[in-house]
């Protein structure tokens, strides 16, 4: 089974979907609880980071209404999102079963999938709504409910995500985990490992660009699956 988160994962970071989605975000909150939008930024950083998704932090402390929050932060312009089929040929060319696990919605995981051209390739895509809204990555709650909710096999799975703690819930779970390198960006939740001079134990490979790194995957795949003389090889493809 191969996962994929969403944002930052899929399509590369430097499409920066996330700088509309926080624009937003500060809107919806500063209209809602009549903040400044200074102020509104500021809840929502510390929201992120106490529940693990600012929706969370809302609903816990303000009992916002999740669709109201999702549709209206969701409601940006994908012009920034081309469509990649050397993605799409890619991720054809793993053996298995493919799912998507976001702490997004699936409105919009199937807005930016479509317009990757990659939506028909997933078998599933596992969202916040699926998590209940209180138990997204890296919680293990939400771990265990997509792990349950598909019959995942940990020993059998790999993960690709840009956000190193998500994959070190992943990596208790047994799985093999891929981090979407996307320190270049700045953002915050992503320069937690700008010091590392080497990969933590949770995460077992690393990678700046999705495509080419599943297609050596799937390519070595195919060349193992020709007779044990190439398994060296596809062993290869994964450092």
């Amino acid at each position: 089974t191969w996962v994929f988160d969403l944002d930052n994962t899929l399509y590369p970071a430097e499409c920066d979907l996330f700088a509309q989605i926080d624009h937003r975000m500060g809107t919806f909150i500063a209209e809602t609880l009549d903040l400044s939008l200074d102020d509104a930024h500021a809840l929502r950083k510390r929201y992120y980071f106490e529940h693990g998704t600012t929706l969370a932090g809302l609903i816990c402390q303000h009992g916002v209404k999740p669709d109201d929050f999702l549709d209206y932060v969701h409601d940006i312009d994908l012009d920034v999102v081309a469509q990649s089929p050397e993605l799409g040929a890619a991720i054809d060319a793993l053996p298995g079963r493919k799912l998507v696990f976001t702490n997004g919605c699936r409105k919009h995981a199937e807005r930016v999938t479509a317009k990757l051209g990659v939506l028909d390739r997933f078998e599933d895509i596992f969202d916040i709504h699926a998590l209940e809204y209180l138990n997204p990555k890296p919680s293990r709650e939400g771990f265990d409910r997509f792990v349950a909710t598909h019959g995942i096999a940990g020993q059998k799975t790999a993960i690709f995500d840009d956000l190193p703690n998500n994959l070190e819930t992943a990596h208790a779970l047994g799985m093999t985990t891929v981090w979407i390198d996307c320190r270049a960006m700045g953002r915050p939740e992503h320069v937690a490992g700008e010091d590392w001079t080497e990969l933590p134990d949770h995460i077992h490979h690393r990678t700046e660009a999705l495509a080419p790194f599943i297609a050596a995957i799937g390519a070595a795949l195919a060349e193992a699956a020709e007779g044990p003389a190439s398994s060296a090889r596809a062993r290869l493809a994964m450092t």
